[in-house]
């Protein structure tokens, strides 16, 4: 069994399992911290963006100045943004089987793999991951085709002109794997290869491996996968949280008893406590627009953002914002809003109960029907009409490098009276920042992520206890800036096994079992012996047959009888005479009673010596040497009919099977 581990993003995995005769991707994860290096596209045309100077280098080299501008004492790539890829060099993808989905947010490469790699097997996933995977992906496609650039630059990545860039461009890995965002429709294309599941279904894969998902408790439809045959068992988690928020809780105890547990999506920022950002979040805002300022949460159009909305439904009246007006701006809002209160199955109990009384789940449904949330699918159009200040607007991308945030940061970033909040962990805020600096308005950061922290990991690892752990190499170390938090690492018994990108795990157990099932024609002429008490042995002769991974033991097939007529046959044209197996021994020789049965036979002058594999008799008169071995006897003789008396001696004390 071999792990192929094509991301070295902890939280935006992508890996692949050889299980049995089964290619196994887990999860298509698309790396976006690359666009940070890119300058923002705006929406409407930004002057300061458009007069930034091109680089020159120290040595004066003009070679990149059209490529790439200086802003604030950092460099920016001008340019369409470009994300990395998950690893394709590393074995070939059109023999992958089957690719898992755990979550939306780990399905964003999938056309890339889809579409360009001659995959043509399936793809797994309950139905609000796709459904909100395709509104993320619809977002990202239409916040970068809406505002296309002219120029591309690919100069910068040549090796030796990357030397020679400042940080963090110099530092930029992986650059061949780089690539712009796909089309519209190569994304109804990947999604169109999906087969819907949902929890603790039960799916065959070419009768080798069962596959089944289980719920993660972190967003709606997010999933664990159980990978199992008859004799192995893998658990593959990957963004689960224990927290109490809208999606179904975790299932742990369908974890329990694997052979490897997989351990992928922990929390990106395990410090922060994510009721106590919410607690944050909210003061910051009322402070904000009490003291008439306009807030900006970069955000994703669907997570967090029910969280958030729901703190505030609670929030609002007491802290006197109920005339502030929130706006939810995105291509995809009015759906995103809409699908959370149609997913009920896939929602705690709680939220569950609300639809049969009959409510809505999510109490935004209530916050737009008395306009205190309005959504629009961009700044253009209605939104410009109903526009009003102070406001909380809600909207993306949290990279802040495309989609309508990008308007926003231009238009309130020079008033120190307003504030963006940032939510999201993804993205490091300062270098989200960095193209927009200098910057008067507030920047907050609250972090909310609801995954698994350490001291969960180390409660549920205790609970499941898998006999080894597989986990990405930055979870088995403490963090970089904090070197002496070693309780910010994975801790258990036998340590976990850590991967990187582009590596290759031999994972640490081998199958030794296989299940074969014997025809109800063999299994009735079976006569059981009893060898030991409670225990029965018998012998069975039959031919295996296997098919789709399927053993099945039948009756060997009878002989054919020779057809009746006078011709002569050849030689080579004879049947062979089968010979009924022999009889199979169990049973240890009872050393004492065989020797007093020598001698009842005329055998007296035995002397028996012991030996570190058992014992040898030695019948002196007769030059004989009998060996008894734990699991074989020989009679080592040259008279044939002593020989054939000892062997009926010897065989008196067996039984036969």
């Amino acid at each position: 069994m071999k792990l192929f581990c094509l991301s070295g993003h902890p939280t935006l995995p992508c890996n692949i399992l050889k299980f049995k005769s089964t290619t196994i991707m887990l999860d298509c994860g698309l790396d976006m911290t690359s666009a940070l290096y890119f300058l923002p596209l705006p929406l409407v045309h930004s002057p300061r963006l458009s007069k930034l100077p091109g680089w020159i280098s120290k040595e004066g080299s003009t070679v990149l100045e059209k490529e790439l501008k200086e802003c604030s004492g950092r460099v920016f790539v001008d340019s369409m943004p470009e994300f990395c890829l998950p690893e394709t060099e590393l074995l070939d993808l059109s023999n992958v089987d089957v690719i898992l989905i755990s979550n939306y947010h780990c399905m964003m490469a999938l056309p890339y793999i889809t579409e360009h790699t001659g995959f043509t097997g399936m793809v797994y996933a309950t139905e609000p991951t796709v459904q909100i995977g395709r509104l993320l992906m619809e977002e990202l496609v239409t916040f970068i085709e809406r505002v296309p650039k002219a120029q591309s630059a690919f100069y910068w990545k040549n090796k030796e002109l990357q030397r020679l860039l400042p940080t963090p461009l110099k530092d930029a890995v992986e650059l061949s794997t780089w690539r712009r965002c796909y089309t519209m429709q190569e994304v109804n294309s990947a999604l169109s290869k999906i087969q819907l599941v949902g929890f603790s279904q039960k799916i065959e894969l070419f009768g080798a491996v069962q596959i089944s998902p289980l719920s993660s408790g972190y967003s709606l439809g997010s999933c664990n996968w159980i990978i199992q045959s008859h004799y192995e068992k893998v658990a593959y988690v990957s963004g689960s949280s224990l927290l109490t928020t809208h999606p179904q809780p975790m299932d742990q105890s369908s974890l329990k008893s694997s052979d490897v547990l997989i351990l992928t999506g922990l929390t990106q920022i395990p410090t922060a406590n994510p009721d106590g950002m919410l607690g944050e979040f909210c003061s910051n805002l009322a402070m904000t627009v009490r003291s008439g300022g306009n807030v900006l949460v970069p955000c994703y159009p669907s997570g967090v953002i029910y969280d958030l909305l729901e703190c505030l439904y609670q929030y609002i009246d007491s802290a006197g914002l109920s005339n502030i007006p929130f706006y939810f701006i995105s291509p995809v809002a009015n759906s995103s809003l809409e699908f959370s209160q149609i997913f009920a199955e896939w929602l705690c109990h709680n939220k569950q109960s609300k639809v049969y009384l009959p409510e809505p789940p999510f109490p935004h449904a209530e916050l737009i029907q008395t306009n205190k949330l309005k959504h629009y699918p961009s700044i253009h159009g209605d939104f410009s009409n109903d526009f009003k200040q102070p406001c909380v607007v809600f909207t993306g991308h949290p990279s802040l490098r495309f989609g309508d945030v990008v308007h926003f940061m231009e238009l309130w970033g020079k008033s120190s009276l307003n504030t963006v909040i940032f939510t999201e962990p993804d993205f490091s805020y300062l270098d989200a920042l960095a193209p927009y600096q200098p910057l008067a308005m507030k920047c907050i950061y609250c972090p909310i992520d609801t995954r698994l922290n350490f001291i969960q990991v180390s409660k549920l690892l205790k609970e499941v206890q898998p006999l080894h752990v597989v986990c990405p190499e930055q979870y088995t170390q403490p963090p970089s800036t904090q070197s002496h938090r070693t309780d910010l690492m994975i801790d258990c018994q036998p340590p976990p096994m850590a991967y990187r990108r582009a590596e290759v795990l031999t994972l640490p157990f081998r199958r030794r079992y296989e299940k074969i099932e014997l025809t109800p024609e063999l299994a009735d002429l079976l006569v059981p012996s009893e060898v030991k008490t409670g225990i029965s042995v018998s012998t069975v002769s039959g031919v295996l047959r296997t098919k789709d991974n399927k053993h099945v033991l039948q009756l060997p097939p009878k002989p054919v009888p020779p057809p009746a007529t006078k011709k002569r046959k050849r030689v080579n044209e004879e049947i062979p005479e089968q010979n009924p197996p022999k009889p199979l021994l169990s049973g240890a020789m009872p050393l004492d009673q065989f020797v007093q049965s020598l001698e009842k036979h005329g055998i007296t002058d035995v002397k028996v010596e012991d030996t570190p594999e058992g014992h040898i008799v030695h019948l002196q008169a007769e030059d004989t040497l009998i060996q008894l071995e734990e699991d074989s006897t020989h009679i080592i003789c040259d008279n044939e009919v002593l020989r054939t008396q000892l062997k009926d001696l010897v065989l008196k004390f067996f039984q036969k099977l």
